[in-house]
């Protein structure tokens, strides 16, 4: 009996789907094998996010929860930049107009984006190109991997532009993956962070060329996804739990997550073909 047979249809109903054939609206949305694409796609303005792009980002990455043919994520950009923040004219011109309530609607929207980044189970990983500012940084540092470029400059530059640094997650997760005196740097400063800069900083995990950054990402996208996906989703969880707890909740917590991924049959696979000296061939079950 395989493990679908197991489960009630309707329960699978609720909780898993396709999203192969999702039809973005707003940016481009390509999956291949177990590896979906995100390509933002306004080159000519840099790829600025807008209100609608917001929107769906948040809803999509929140879907991908439920999918089950997605298996890793690479975010990326257009003509040459990852993506230049919110549109000047489309986000930060309406937004001097509006009153609390909406501008905490909008904080609450962007802040959503990240969370369902976090909350996915698939590893993302950004592929970065020239400029990578504002919403587009956190975008990057939300991902779980990132790829940049000599050439690609990176700034939080939200105090540029009147703002505090601490937009979206920027004051909590920028200090836990480059320290929290260089965060604090970019954050009050708003300058760029360049590609050598930021991979010696170890914002970048690798800098790619410019013609390579995208191919070099789906790659280990796809290494990502062959690999025993529901334990990569259960790695991704504690990572981002283990933020708030200390030593000994960590180690419990870990004890109780290793223990339900040895009962997943990608462990046995593991271990027979070990026995074998065969590669194992995950399933993410």
């Amino acid at each position: 009996m395989s493990n679908t047979d197991r489960v009630d249809p309707a329960l699978l109903a609720g909780n898993r789907k396709p999203l192969a054939g999702y039809q973005a609206q707003h940016f481009q949305w390509q999956v291949e094998g177990k590896v979906a694409t995100v390509t933002l796609n306004r080159p000519e303005r840099k790829n600025p996010l807008t209100f609608a792009s917001y929107a769906e980002l948040r809803d999509l990455f929140g879907q991908l929860r439920y999918a089950t043919d997605v298996h890793a994520v690479v975010v990326t950009g257009a003509g040459g930049n990852f993506c230049s923040g919110g549109d000047v004219h489309e986000i930060i011109g309406p937004l001097v107009r509006l009153e609390a309530p909406e501008l905490l609607m909008f904080t609450r929207m962007t802040g959503d984006l990240v969370k369902a980044m976090r909350a996915c189970p698939q590893p993302i990983v950004a592929a970065i190109d020239g400029i990578c500012a504002g919403a587009g940084a956190i975008v990057a540092m939300a991902s779980d991997l990132r790829f940049g470029t000599a050439r690609s400059k990176t700034a939080f530059l939200f105090n540029r532009v009147g703002l505090a640094g601490c937009d979206m997650g920027a004051c909590a997760m920028l200090p836990r993956i480059v320290g929290q005196g260089r965060a604090s740097e970019l954050l009050f400063t708003g300058r760029s962070l360049g590609g050598e800069e930021a991979e010696r900083w170890g914002f970048f995990n690798r800098l790619c060329a410019p013609e390579d950054v995208l191919a070099q990402a789906q790659a280990l996208a796809r290494e990502l996804a062959e690999g025993p996906t529901f334990a990569n989703g259960i790695t991704k969880t504690m990572l981002h739990q283990e933020w708030a707890m200390t030593i000994e909740q960590a180690i419990e917590s870990e004890a109780q997550a290793q223990a339900i991924c040895m009962l997943t049959e990608d462990f046995t696979r593991a271990y027979e073909a070990f026995v074998a000296r065969s590669k194992p061939v995950f399933q993410g079950n």
